[in-house]
């Protein structure tokens, strides 16, 4: 089978394509035949997912068919339409395990299927299960225009939540209004709290998702209501460290946390995915979640779907049919 590598030197992260063996399933795992996986941005940040100086198979999520399953396995069979967060899933078959796997909702296309495992299931972690977002209450999102910006405002929206978002295309911003997008701020600086407060008549948002890094650290916390929380899910500005108004910190009872799989364990990531099937898999059953996908890219284009990511000309998710 064909598979991605990635390669990574101390400032370089390079994509090789190798010929393998296609694995045979363990106990508890599938084999998948893929269809589409998508592209994610954190993998290609060396000090991220990747370390410096390594080499791994590229690939994070995927949706495909089942070739074959483990002993162990019950829920799933061959012929299966499945998807999840699967490592090394840039390839034509791929090893998942069944405690990560789902099935793929009715009317749901494999490269929708694909781009959906990781980036909603991380905006689902952020704004219900540590988030606590309430309907009424109030999100902002910087770069909501990324794959896991554009999730956090569709279930923020299909929970009743108003939502504000920032990006540096107003072309965008237009696009994501029609989402439900409730305040497009059109800025790339830490200048956004002025219209945070004026939108929410003074008080601050409940939640901040900051996929944007160090740069706005310190403006999303000058954004936050009393009780608020912060999630950092990206930093795409390469900004690692940032203040932290300590004063704000303790009189506004506020709630800073990250959102990464890279140090959970299997228990964890298994009940994620039980407890991401159980609250969102009906609400992208029934329509109201689907999945925004860009562009979609042949498997030989993986050089062309990274540069495109790169060049944040997209919206949304960027897929690699298989």
């Amino acid at each position: 089978m064909r598979a991605y590598w990635m390669n990574t030197s101390d400032t370089e992260a390079r994509i090789e394509l190798r010929e393998a063996e296609v694995p045979e399933p363990g106990p508890t795992q599938l084999l998948v035949r893929v269809r589409a996986a998508g592209v994610n941005r954190g993998e290609f940040i060396i000090g991220g997912l990747t370390k410096a100086g390594s080499a791994k198979p590229l690939g994070i999520e995927g949706a495909g068919e089942v070739v074959k399953v483990g002993a162990q396995v019950t829920r799933f069979a061959a012929g299966a339409r499945v998807m999840g967060r699967w490592p090394g899933s840039m390839a034509e078959y791929v090893l998942a395990e069944q405690a990560q796997t789902m099935a793929v909702p009715e009317g749901l296309s494999w490269e929708q299927a694909g781009a959906l495992p990781t980036t909603y299931m991380v905006a689902h972690d952020m704004l219900v299960l540590q988030g606590g977002l309430k309907p009424g209450g109030w999100l902002l999102v910087t770069g909501v225009s990324s794959g896991v910006g554009v999730a956090s405002l569709q279930i923020a929206k299909a929970l009743g939540a108003q939502v504000i978002g920032t990006s540096g295309s107003r072309a965008k911003l237009d696009r994501l209004q029609a989402l439900g997008l409730d305040v497009a701020a059109c800025t790339r600086q830490a200048d956004f709290q002025p219209q945070v407060m004026d939108a929410t008549g003074g008080a601050g948002v409940n939640l901040v998702v900051n996929n944007v890094g160090g740069t706005v650290f310190a403006e999303c916390v000058r954004c936050l209501a009393f009780e608020g929380r912060l999630a950092t899910v990206g930093y795409v500005d390469h900004t690692l460290k940032a203040e932290i108004d300590l004063q704000a910190l303790h009189a506004k009872r506020l709630v800073l946390f990250g959102v990464s799989q890279k140090l959970t364990s299997p228990a964890q990531k298994a009940e994620g995915t039980r407890l991401f099937a159980e609250q969102m898999l009906p609400l992208v059953a029934s329509g109201k979640l689907r999945p925004l996908v860009d562009r979609v890219f042949p498997f030989e284009q993986m050089p062309a779907a990274r540069a495109h990511m790169e060049a944040n000309a997209h919206l949304g998710k960027i897929v690699i049919a298989v």
